[in-house]
């Protein structure tokens, strides 16, 4: 079997970003965004995927957050599409609820090479660790274009925001997860009437 795995740069005058992705690997990271949620949310994927995710990112901080997570997003979903290449064998789709402690989200994907994200959330003011809660919304509807698949986030009970958005990153881990895992039974098919997807 090939190795599943990607190796990505980004580099725009706002920041500067490196990744590395392994799909099939044992849940090993090492990610510094210099936003040190983010840097906790990002470690539940590799964590909670068992994906081996290299990344580092520097970042104009100095104005605000929302370049840096908008473009994390954006590489790791570049990373993800590019490590699944033709897509040949896998899942495609995936779905899970994870609870944290009072709080329980459901995350579904498809890689069907059609983006579109979808939130539905219960955040209770505006900001986690002092990052504005649409800057999580934004990173993950960032991924889903660039990773060029369907994402719905939906967070059914909540109360604690940090408690909410570590059910979402969860969640999204295991129907990665889920979506990234090789189907034995059609190792040599793309998992789409079209016989491709794009």
């Amino acid at each position: 079997m090939n190795i599943r795995q990607s190796a990505l740069s980004r580099d725009t005058a706002e920041t500067q970003i490196r990744v590395n992705l392994k799909l099939d690997g044992s849940g090993k990271s090492n990610i510094n965004t210099r936003i040190p949620f983010l840097d906790h949310m990002l470690t539940q994927i590799a964590r909670h995927g068992l994906f081996d995710i290299e990344l580092n990112a520097n970042g104009d901080l100095e104005i605000d957050q929302h370049h840096t997570m908008e473009d994390c997003g954006i590489i790791l979903g570049d990373a993800f599409r590019l490590a699944l290449g033709d897509k040949k064998g896998i899942n495609r789709m995936g779905s899970t609820s994870v609870p944290m402690d009072e709080s329980l989200a459901t995350v579904t994907i498809d890689f069907s090479g059609r983006p579109y994200f979808v939130i539905q959330s219960k955040w209770n003011g505006e900001n986690i660790a002092e990052i504005p809660v649409s800057l999580f919304e934004h990173f993950l509807e960032s991924f889903a274009i660039a990773a060029r698949c369907n994402l719905y986030v939906h967070v059914q009970a909540g109360k604690d925001n940090h408690h909410m958005c570590e059910a979402i990153f969860k969640a999204l881990a295991k129907a990665l997860d889920q979506a990234c895992h090789l189907d034995v039974r059609r190792l040599d098919q793309i998992p789409s009437t079209k016989e491709k997807i794009f």
